[in-house]
């Protein structure tokens, strides 16, 4: 299976995820990491497990931008996609080249919260005061986090919670759901 991930954050799920395939599925998974930016966290974690990875500079356009990371993924003969910490809106292009093989992990109980992002998404459910939040495993579709929701898990949020200590607890619902997600597509 070929997967590229694209990432445009400090890559804090890709650790758990790398160390993952490594183990698991090192002889059937290829891996590679495209991000938005140069000084992206993801681009550290990717050396460290011997991941390729490319930094696509931005271009005028959504769709142009696009083009030149789907070149990356047919060059690699990319199978699946996962959007993790991308902070990018993909083109309807992108899509359609890809349809149901895009996969975006989103740090809240979608459709709650959705369109935001990370920390920002985190502090919103506290200050709702929310009593449970989540992360939510979709398929990415034309709309921001409107695409069918593939698996989502839960957590509680303590009466004092802040962002520091509610974002590892979300990030390691990311991180089984990913896992999850490559151990089906793998055996599908």
């Amino acid at each position: 299976m070929k997967l590229a991930i694209l990432a445009s954050t400090a890559g804090s799920n890709l650790p758990s995820l790398f160390t993952y395939i490594k183990k698991y599925h090192a002889n059937t998974i290829e891996c590679i990491l495209i991000t938005n930016k140069a000084d992206a966290g993801a681009i550290e974690k990717a050396k460290q497990f011997s991941i390729p990875y490319f930094i696509v500079t931005k271009e005028n356009t959504r769709e142009e931008y696009d083009k030149k990371v789907l070149k990356i993924l047919q060059r690699y003969n990319t199978e699946y996609i996962f959007m993790i910490g991308y902070m990018r809106i993909v083109s309807p292009l992108f899509v359609e080249t890809f349809r149901n093989k895009i996969f975006n992990i989103h740090p809240s109980l979608l459709p709650a919260f959705a369109g935001g992002m990370s920390d920002t998404v985190h502090q919103d459910v506290i200050n709702f005061g929310c009593k449970i939040t989540g992360a939510t495993l979709h398929i990415v579709s034309e709309e921001v986090d409107a695409g069918k929701i593939i698996n989502q898990k839960a957590c509680d949020i303590s009466e004092h919670e802040t962002v520091a200590t509610l974002k590892p607890k979300v990030q390691k619902l990311e991180q089984e759901m990913l896992k999850e997600l490559i151990h089906l597509l793998v055996n599908k």
